[in-house]
């Protein structure tokens, strides 16, 4: 009985394992081998002192474009008279005094002032005061060391209005002095 008893424990342990037990762990999947990498040298240094070169000379034209287009613009502002008068205006010295130091560095530049009035009064009241207007301009010139000789005086009293309306906002807009380079604009040099 003994030997029936232990067959018999055999037997059903084998059962238990083959049916039901925990199954065996499974193998990882293998890792892939990745694919050999391809070694390129690195790049032989490139001698980029000609593109820097190019660079910094744009550079240089860009900023001396600038400056050229901010020394236009400074000869180029325009200043603006009270009603009936011809002084320059304290508020508009600081432009004239930029436009002295331009001229002053530039003395090949002539320039012409050309004076203008409001609609109000007549046409040759208005030609006369734009005359003194423009002339106000230069003598403030004259007296910051520019020679009259480069500055020409014209006036087109109401004759070419800024500002079509008929208003004080429009009337202040057309009493002023514009100035126009007629010689040497061409080679500008910004004031040191």
């Amino acid at each position: 009985m003994r030997a029936t008893s232990l067959l018999l424990v055999l037997a059903t342990a084998g059962l238990a394992a083959a049916c039901g037990g925990n199954p065996p762990p499974e193998e990882p999947a293998p890792e892939p081998t990745p694919a050999p990498v391809e070694t390129t040298p690195a790049p032989a240094p490139v001698d980029d002192t000609a593109e820097r070169e190019r660079m910094e000379r744009e550079r240089m034209e860009r900023e001396k474009t600038e400056r050229d287009g901010a020394v236009k613009a400074d000869l180029a502002t325009m200043i603006n008279f009270e009603y009936d008068q011809a002084s320059v205006r304290s508020v508009d010295q600081a432009t004239l005094d930029r436009k002295a130091t331009i001229l002053g560095a530039n003395p090949n530049v002539r320039v012409q002032i050309s004076g203008h009035a409001d609609e109000r009064g007549s046409d040759e009241y208005n030609l006369a005061l734009g005359n003194r207007r423009a002339a106000a301009a230069k003598r403030y010139l004259e007296n910051k060391g520019i020679d009259a000789s480069r500055m020409e005086v014209v006036s087109y009293g109401e004759e070419r209005p800024m500002s079509q309306g008929s208003d004080e906002g429009a009337y202040a807009q057309n009493r002023r002095d514009e100035f126009q380079v007629t010689a040497g604009g061409d080679s500008l040099v910004a004031p040191q």
